[in-house]
């Protein structure tokens, strides 16, 4: 397995649940072994921290960039009370690296040092007929290229520094004109799109099973696209992290992942455990 597999591997869902409920993990075990030195005693917590030390100045790959956004715009700039993160949300045939929504939405599109531009285009136009702001975050050495592909869009551009600070070259600028009933509808779950069906017309359709998603959306076309725009961030907005206090305690490295793991008070317990241990030998 090459380095880069592995790190691409290490921060996922599927490694760290084997972590937390104490199984083997092959993707850990090789990280450990080819990313950290000293690790006789050491806890897992500063192993984790080594690892990632790795990514910050040698590797920094998709989970690196999305991890930071999350680290410095969610939790550095805006209130995890008010503001909800979402990713890899389908809105055609693209998916949404990174969302904030809060009192506006704005989709930041990623593009590392190891990417292509080549679906961009295709992307930003998918983005914008579920969000009104879109942003692309990439590295310094892509700044003149993404600028040039950018000049004349709203869309922004956010840099992702070698000091992995975010400098924001251009702020994304609101476009609407391309908003679509479909693409709305299309992020919402059930219950979601039932509270705005019931909110604006009081009454939900009544029909078979089987048809029952395609009245919904034909109800649903029938309201004004900035209202149930308006409508769908407020839905969004309900997806807010349940359990803070716990999720303030969660190493910066791991808080993306945890983000969206959906972890209960058990979870969370199990993390700490995990975190505590020590690798012997």
């Amino acid at each position: 397995m090459s380095n880069n597999t592995i790190l691409s591997r290490v921060f996922t869902q599927n490694t760290f649940k084997d972590l937390i409920n104490g199984k083997p993990n092959e993707v850990y075990i090789n990280c450990v072994e080819r990313y950290t030195s000293n690790t006789v005693d050491l806890e897992n917590k500063f192993v984790i921290d080594q690892i990632y030390k790795f990514l910050t100045l040698e590797y920094r790959n998709e989970y690196f960039y999305k991890n930071t956004l999350l680290n410095k715009l969610l939790l550095g700039r805006h209130s995890i009370k008010s503001t909800v993160a979402l990713t890899e949300i389908p809105i055609r045939k693209s998916k949404a690296d990174f969302i904030l929504v809060n009192g506006k939405a704005v989709v930041y599109e990623i593009k590392t040092e190891l990417d292509s531009f080549d679906r961009l285009e295709n992307q930003i136009n998918d983005y914008y007929t579920a969000f009104n702001n879109v942003c692309v975050v990439t590295c310094e050495s892509n700044y003149d290229k993404i600028n040039s592909l950018l000049k004349k869009t709203d869309v922004g551009i956010y840099i992702l520094t070698s000091r992995n600070t975010l400098s924001v070259r251009k702020e994304p600028v609101e476009n609407n004109s391309k908003l679509n009933h479909h693409s709305l509808f299309g992020v919402l779950r059930k219950h979601e799109f039932e509270q705005i069906i019931l909110k604006h017309f009081g009454v939900l359709p009544k029909t078979n099973q089987f048809n029952y998603y395609k009245e919904c959306l034909k109800m649903f076309e029938n309201i004004d696209i900035m209202k149930a725009y308006k409508y769908t961030l407020s839905e969004l907005k309900s997806r807010k992290l349940k359990k803070i206090d716990e999720y303030k305690k969660v190493p910066s490295q791991l808080k993306f992942l945890v983000y969206f793991s959906n972890f209960k008070d058990n979870d969370y317990d199990k993390l700490n455990i995990f975190l505590e241990r020590k690798i012997r030998g």
